[in-house]
């Protein structure tokens, strides 16, 4: 078995959403043996530009497309927003201040964000909204919004751009799995169901991919 996995993914990437039950039933298979770690791809991260109709009716073609691989659902409400810039690099902060606090719920607060964006429709580009549904995830409120700002969070939600890029990840999601010292194995570029993956899984376990 290798000794972890990473995750390169993106809260507002909807086929990382799409994902998000397979790679909890990779957690739930392996976690307890070789732990998932999570790294902020930078799907948009500090872009400035409005969201213009024919980028939405992209975006609605995504939906579609992940809606139909793997069921996950998706409010339509998000297209009635004017004037939203989508950038990503608020709530891959989000996701990295919990890890820092908290590693081991850096999965399921992304879950949560990818929930709070596509499901209930929440702005997770704004601060406020961040601070306030690491509170209802479980994260001390107080402690999130003193790291959230702090230069270490901000340096280290750059830091995962550039491993991203340094690694060569051109799309999310992707799943490497390897060890410290040695070198790592794609798992999956973009989206794949569980039982597409299940069997990699398996060759996995039983040291049938080279690690």
């Amino acid at each position: 078995m290798p000794h972890q996995f990473l995750y390169f993914a993106d809260p507002m990437c909807s086929w990382c959403w799409g994902f998000s039950p397979v790679i909890g039933a990779v957690e739930k298979r392996c976690g307890d043996r070789v732990p998932v770690r999570v790294i902020m791809g930078g799907l948009y991260p500090g872009t400035i530009q409005i969201l213009k109709e024919a980028a939405k009716e992209t975006i609605r073609e995504h939906w579609r497309h992940v809606h139909a691989a793997s069921g996950q659902t998706f409010n339509h409400a998000f297209f009635d927003r004017e004037e939203f810039v989508y950038d990503t690099e608020p709530a891959s902060r989000a996701v990295v201040v919990v890890r820092r606090q908290r590693p081991e719920l850096a999965l399921s607060f992304l879950r949560y964000l990818h929930e709070a964006f596509y499901v209930r429709n929440q702005d997770i580009t704004d601060a406020g909204v961040l601070r306030d549904l690491a509170g209802e995830f479980g994260v001390d409120r107080g402690a999130f919004a003193r790291t959230y700002d702090d230069e270490t969070s901000i340096s280290q939600t750059q830091s995962d751009f550039a491993v991203s890029r340094q690694a060569g990840i051109t799309g999310f999601p992707t799943l490497l799995a390897g060890g410290y010292t040695a070198g790592y194995t794609v798992i999956t570029h973009g989206y794949q169901s569980w039982e597409t993956l299940e069997g990699r899984i398996q060759n996995l376990e039983s040291g049938g991919l080279n690690t």
